[in-house]
This record gives structure tokens, C-alpha cells and sequence, in this order.
């Protein structure tokens, strides 16, 4: 039961909460990880927008962020004794909810985690949902990692806070 379990990370605060679910799962079968990372159109319009003034290889930089991201979250996931590999998917066949249940169909995963940001309202209208897009075409279960709400996050004493960090494309600029 869940042996192979599909990770989505982002980078954002959220994902990585749903890496650390997705550590805490396996730990307890004695399960495998595979974290998989989507360069997709949104995130490349993203950049570009940010980086307006960036003449370079805008998906070769994404790509070069998302091997990163990644290699990160490995050694988090080996540091904690756990199987993982990873998968980058950076060939804009299709928006990201379809290449992560191509990818749990395709190895196949036995439970997929992943951070939502729990939106509601007009932000979901507007920003969607790929938690959602996955939850309801998965061919695995999902768990669904919710991030803190932003009561409890202030509630919580600023020495447990995760630091704010500001990650863009190029890597040459976080500020925590």
C-alpha cells in the first residue's frame, strides 16, 4: 500500500509541506519517492514578465531552476533515508495537472501528495487550481496538503516561522 508515492514540488512553501507529508507517508511503509518538477507555458510567461529585460534562454533558465528545485528536494528526501528519484517535465505538451497524472498513470504511483493553497472564491476562479485539476483525474489517491492559514501562521510564534523567501527564475535573487 502506497509503495510509490508521485511527489508535485514548485518550490513554494506549500509544496515543500507536501514534501514533508510525503516523507512522513513513506517512513511509515517503507515506501519510495518520485518528485516530479513541470516547467509549464504559465511559468515561462511568468519569468518573462519578471525578467523583461532578459535577453537569454528563458526555458534553458527553467529548466536549469527546475534541476535545482530538485536536486534540493532529493537531498532533503535521501537525507531522511528514503528511495527517490526525480522527473523533470519541461516540453510544454500540456498544462501541469495533465503531465502529473501522465506521470502517476506512467510509473505508476500508488498515492500522489501534493501542497494546495486551499483558495477560494475569486482567486480560485481566477488563478485556478492544479490541485484540484489533479484530484479529480488522478489515477492514484491524492493527498492534499493544505498550507497554514494565514490566523495560524500568525499565531505561531515567529522563532517556529518558516523564513519568507522570494525565489525567481535566474536564481540570482532571494530574499529571506
Amino acid at each position: 500500500m502506497f509503495q510509490q508515492i508521485l511527489v508535485p514540488v514548485d518550490g513554494s512553501a506549500t509544496s515543500m509541506k507536501g514534501l514533508d507529508q510525503a516523507i512522513d507517508v513513506a517512513r511509515l511503509v517503507n515506501g519510495r519517492l518520485r518528485l516530479i518538477h513541470v516547467v509549464d507555458e504559465l511559468s515561462a510567461a511568468m519569468a518573462m514578465d519578471a525578467y523583461a529585460s532578459y535577453a537569454g534562454d528563458w526555458t534553458g533558465l527553467l529548466r536549469e531552476t527546475g534541476a535545482k528545485l530538485l536536486a534540493e528536494c532529493r537531498q532533503k528526501v535521501e537525507a531522511a533515508g528514503i528511495t527517490v528519484d526525480t522527473v523533470l517535465r519541461d516540453t510544454f505538451e500540456g498544462p501541469v495537472h495533465e503531465l502529473v497524472t501522465q506521470e502517476a498513470a506512467n510509473w505508476p504511483a500508488d498515492l500522489i501528495v501534493l501542497g494546495t493553497h486551499g483558495r477560494r472564491g475569486a482567486k480560485r476562479l481566477f488563478l485556478g487550481s492544479s490541485a484540484e485539476h489533479i484530484l479529480r483525474s488522478a489515477p492514484a489517491p491524492v493527498l492534499l496538503v493544505r498550507a497554514a492559514d494565514q490566523a495560524e501562521a500568525a499565531a505561531e510564534p515567529a522563532a517556529e516561522r518558516e523564513p519568507f523567501r522570494v525565489h525567481l527564475p535566474s536564481g540570482t535573487v532571494a530574499l529571506e
